[in-house]
């Protein structure tokens, strides 16, 4: 199984497309793994000549651990999670690739335009957030996270809870309500530690405001946002966008925090606009 193993971190990835077209990193959100990037959306951007490279990040899947079932801080920084971006960037020696990132993966892909810009040719910025504005994060801080998690579920419980999660989701789009049960259950398989999302969590809460420093940034972006997103709210699309001079704006009515398979068709073509954007002379 291929691995990027740089300074002792060990972050599982796959890759599909031609090794001569540009490099895509789609980027996933906390406590999620490569999975959340479905085949069928990997198939339609290699189709539009992209080699596209999705990785568990640290704390999920086959990805390396920081800590144990009672640990719910890793000591790491967002800035650390945003580096092992770069760790899979090296390990197969592209200097520069476009980053698609979805909340969690969004900020990440933020620090890497920030911290090393020469590493990045485009981004997309879906459901995601400059830093921690009350406006923004509309859980709030999930007290829950800071304290070891409950004991473990079964797969069939986690899948029970998936399904009934879909279900319940905002938004007038097909929740996949399926999908996301064999997600769920694939998940568990790959490497089930609900843990990981706490000491995910614990760094982001750490992570610095970006949201003036994001003004400097001039590649090419893409801003995406669900007006029914239950989870960021969409007030941080729009200074985002505002922020990143030149930026494409998309607010969806009716799409909550997840990406509806409905609107693939648009997100893959502002994707591919966004890329080519980069890609002229």
């Amino acid at each position: 199984m291929p691995y990027a193993n740089t300074d002792g971190i060990e972050l599982y990835y796959e890759e599909a497309g031609d090794p001569d077209d540009p490099v895509l990193v789609l980027i996933s959100g906390g406590g999620a793994q490569l999975i959340s990037w479905p085949e069928e959306l990997v198939a339609r951007l290699v189709g539009e000549g992209l080699r596209v490279v999705r990785f568990d990040n640290r704390d999920t899947g086959r990805s390396q651990r920081f800590g144990g079932p009672e640990d719910v801080d890793g000591g790491y920084q967002l800035a650390d999670l945003a580096g092992d971006v770069v760790r899979v960037l090296d390990r197969l020696g592209v200097e520069a690739a476009h980053l698609v990132g979805h909340s969690m993966g969004g900020m990440m892909a933020q620090v890497v335009a920030l911290d090393q810009p020469r590493r990045v040719r485009s981004l997309g910025l879906l459901s995601t957030l400059p830093g921690r504005d009350p406006r923004y994060v509309l859980r709030g801080e999930r007290p829950e996270l800071l304290s070891p998690p409950p004991p473990r579920y079964s797969r069939d419980e986690v899948v029970a809870a998936a399904r009934e999660y879909a279900r319940s989701a905002p938004g007038r789009y097909d929740p996949q309500v399926e999908w996301h049960a064999w997600a769920a259950g694939e998940a568990y398989d790959r490497g089930y530690a609900p843990d990981g999302f706490a000491r995910q969590w614990a760094a982001l809460l750490r992570a610095p405001e970006r949201l003036e420093r994001l003004r400097g940034v001039t590649v090419p972006t893409l801003v995406l946002h669900g007006r029914d997103d239950d989870v960021v709210h969409w007030s941080a699309a729009v200074d985002l966008a505002e922020a990143i001079e030149g930026s494409e704006l998309q607010v969806h009515p009716g799409m909550g925090h997840l990406i509806p398979w409905e609107l693939w068709p648009d997100i893959v073509a502002a994707i591919v606009r966004t890329t080519q954007r980069a890609e002229e002379p």
